[in-house]
């Protein structure tokens, strides 16, 4: 039986097929909407704070020039420094150590926020936008067949709960770009960053957590509530900041100093008003320190023709004759062998006064004469008084040994600077009225060859100052004419010279001529105890009085007197040190575990904690993460050393390291000494005693916020400026405030930023000066 058509049925089953296919439609799209909603929310995630160790295959977010990947372990900077909460104070100056400066107001700061913030971000579970995703999958696989308007309100809500995401991601976005703005990292590195195979990045721009954590400097403590002292500075800072990442390069209005001394200006041995003022310069004071009462902010003029310094070791034997246009001690001492100046070279024959034949063999021939000296051994740490363009000291490196070498700026010209430009340590320093900015007992041989001081005179007041540099049981080369010949004048200052002696209770060890350089030396040994002191018929030259500190050594007047010796099994001095190159590595024998260090805890840990920190930050960032050339890299400094760890974390690289500590820091130079290394004591709102262009690299840890409290930093910046070279290094840690000012300050002087980073308010930074200089000179002269 056949059926006709039914016209209501037809109906709906076109009702119900368009019903179907609009249900279908919908659902289509809504998995499509929720798909694309996937791909673009899974780009952004929570960002997860927790310590690297909970998180390893997280990478820190940064952003880069060049768009290549700095990494480093997240949370190491929040150990390193809780804002201003550890700045470093006074405080550990009455705990552990001196300062230099005793009179420096002692400025103590409080803690606001004790709690690391890593401790209080703990790292998040899964993603949130996982979980959701998880929840949305469910809901779209749902019964496709169900009511039109169920899956109208699905999709509804879907695209609802997507816009609300959209949102909360469009806000995310907005806090990892401020994330990424607080650590920013600017970098020109040509070298790949090598990882290994867990992908960990090898190379850190800070240490990890439990290393940097040494980095805190004991402060006094107010529990958890800060003071409004500490609330204000903060502010102040903050606000100071703000304004500064918005300086125009424009404000610092950089000129060249108008200054007689021109390319080679030295601040405080230039200044020709002070100079001029003096009563007397018969004991050298016109050849001391004089500094202007604001430090100059003006850029010292490069020399015509100057170019990039010869590397070493070839730069031992040659430099560029116009980075150092001088060629009267070419013309006074070329036949004595100190310097000569050979087509657009000055080549340096490697003699001296005392040693016309070589300084290797004059080396080889002090060690004969008294095997004990041992050199790069026993005997590691020398002063040369007088010494030229420092051949001696730049020989003595093939034996291991460091040697400060130091010579006033005087009519030998430039000859510290020869010294400097050849890649070998050294200081422009006189003996006149003040002690020399050394501690006392810290030299285990100090050396005077013809270096024209006249040791006899006025109670042998500048002899006796060798006597405080010179370590107990150490040895004094003087190699003079006085030793070795007969002349009236020459007698008659010897004999001055062995009763002067006798009577310090220094032992004639011997007197050796040298067949070769037709000179002679002789050795005198320094007494290891009291005994001869007391057994002497006269107290001359005098004991100085028991309050006397052997140590304190910035513009201090010169005493002619003797300081007892130290007998007391732990205290320093009292024992020689370790053999080279073990003392190093170890904490002195002298600091125990009732002395606080530096950083707050018991001094041999202090000791050891910092060194191994600063192994940790020179491998993992420094040799391998900054694109410094470290072949070219010969003269460095480190502007606030501490104990001596980044330059002893150096000790494998062809460099040496001037480690200075600041006047009103805790006094840890003895420290640096023993462990074989040397340094001076500064002020850097002074100008340092070198000429210009003499640093490779100069490295400042937690310095320039310090000076800001006390001297302009566009001063300091210009020192700074001032004895790096052309093409030298400036690396910086310290507060993100203190490091914008710095960056701001750098790009006004034309120098390449290499690196920037910033996270937690600590920041790290890496500069290279350029050639440029201001055409604009100073409309008067300071000098």
């Amino acid at each position: 039986m056949a059926f006709g058509k039914n016209p209501r049925m037809d109906n709906r089953r076109s009702s119900s097929s368009s019903y179907c296919s609009t249900v279908t439609l919908v659902v289509f799209v809504a998995l499509c909407l929720v798909g694309v909603w996937m791909m673009t929310s899974s780009a952004v995630v929570p960002i997860d704070m927790s310590p690297s160790e909970d998180r390893p295959e997280q990478k820190e977010q940064i952003t880069e020039t060049n768009s290549r990947p700095f990494e480093d372990s997240s949370g190491d900077v929040t150990d390193t420094t809780n804002g201003d909460s550890d700045a470093p104070t006074d405080e550990t100056d009455k705990k552990g150590f001196q300062t230099q400066n005793p009179d420096e107001e002692v400025r103590e700061e409080t803690n606001p926020n004790p709690i690391k913030e890593n401790q209080e971000t703990k790292s998040e579970p899964e993603s949130e936008n996982s979980e959701e995703k998880k929840d949305e999958g469910g809901e779209t696989n749902g019964d496709t067949n169900g009511d039109a308007k169920d899956a109208e309100t699905t999709n509804t809500e879907q695209q609802q709960e997507q816009s609300e995401e959209e949102k909360k991601n469009t806000e995310s976005e907005g806090g990892v770009q401020e994330e990424k703005k607080e650590g920013q990292i600017e970098e020109k590195v040509e070298e790949k960053n090598t990882e290994d195979n867990s992908g960990e990045s090898k190379n850190e721009v800070f240490p990890d957590g439990a290393q940097s954590e040494i980095l805190k400097e004991t402060t006094m403590q107010n529990g958890s509530f800060s003071t409004q002292s500490a609330e204000s500075k903060k502010e102040k800072e903050v606000q100071a900041a703000s304004s500064g990442g918005q300086t125009n390069n424009n404000v610092y209005n950089w000129k060249l100093c108008n200054v007689i001394a021109g390319p080679d200006y030295i601040p405080c041995l230039d200044n020709v008003a002070a100079i001029k003022k003096l009563h007397s310069t018969k004991h050298y004071e016109h050849r001391e320190r004089h500094c202007p009462e604001e430090g100059p902010t003006c850029l010292v003029p490069l020399p015509e023709g100057y170019r990039r310094r010869i590397d070493w070791p070839k730069s031992r034997d040659k430099i560029w004759y116009f980075n150092v246009p001088h060629v009267k001690l070419a013309e006074v001492k070329g036949h004595q062998n100190w310097v000569k100046v050979t087509g657009e070279y000055l080549t340096f024959p490697g003699g001296g006064t005392q040693f016309k034949h070589g300084a290797l063999h004059y080396i080889d021939f002090i060690q004969d004469s008294v095997p004990d000296i041992s050199w790069g051994k026993r005997s590691r740490v020398i002063l040369d008084v007088g010494c030229g363009v420092a051949s001696l000291g730049g020989y003595l490196f093939e034996r291991d040994v460091l040697t400060m070498s130091f010579a006033p700026k005087d009519e030998h010209e430039a000859q510290v600077q020869f010294a400097l430009e050849r890649g070998i340590p050294a200081v422009s320093a006189v003996m006149g009225t003040k002690r020399l900015p050394f501690p006392g007992r810290v030299f285990d041989v100090v050396h005077c060859a013809r270096c024209r001081v006249p040791w006899h005179i006025e109670g042998g007041t500048l002899l006796l100052e060798l006597n405080r540099l010179l370590r107990p049981g150490g040895y004094f080369v003087w190699s003079a004419t006085p030793v070795y010949q007969k002349l009236p004048e020459d007698v008659g200052i010897w004999e001055a010279m062995k009763a002067l002696t006798k009577s310090m209770c220094w032992d004639l060890v011997t007197i050796k001529r040298d067949a070769v350089n037709q000179v002679g030396a002789a050795i005198f040994k320094k007494p290891m105890s009291n005994e001869c002191y007391e057994k002497r018929k006269q107290n001359e030259p005098p004991l100085c009085q028991s309050s006397d500190d052997a140590n304190a050594a910035w513009n201090v007047p010169l005493q002619a007197c003797m300081h007892k010796l130290p007998m007391g099994a732990s205290e320093r001095g009292s024992r020689w040190p370790e053999q080279w190159p073990e003392r190093l590595d170890k904490a002195p024998y002298w600091l125990n575990s009732s002395q606080v260090g530096v950083y707050g805890k018991a001094a041999p840990q202090d000791f050891m904690e910092d060194y191994e920190h600063w192994k940790h930050v020179v491998s993992k960032s420094y040799l391998n993460g900054m694109g410094i050339n470290w072949s070219t890299v010969r003269n460095v400094m480190d502007m606030r050393a501490v104990y001596g760890g980044f330059a002893a974390a150096l000790k494998d690289l062809k460099v040496w390291v001037m480690n200075v500590v600041s006047v009103d820091a805790p006094d840890t130079l003895p420290i640096i000494y023993e462990r074989g290394l040397f340094g001076i004591y500064h002020d850097w709102c002074e100008s340092f005693n070198t000429y210009p262009r003499t640093y490779d690299l100069l490295h400042a840890d937690h310095l320039f916020s310090k000076l800001s409290k006390r001297c302009k930093l566009t001063s300091v910046m210009a020192e700074v400026d001032r004895i790096l070279r052309p093409e030298g290094k400036l690396i910086v840690r310290d507060k993100v405030a203190t490091i914008t000012e710095l960056e701001n300050m750098a790009r006004s002087l034309q120098w390449e930023v290499r690196m920037t980073y910033s996270k937690d308010n600590e920041g790290l930074l890496c500069v290279q000066k350029s050639m440029w200089r201001p055409k604009e000179l100073e409309s008067s002269s300071i000098a």
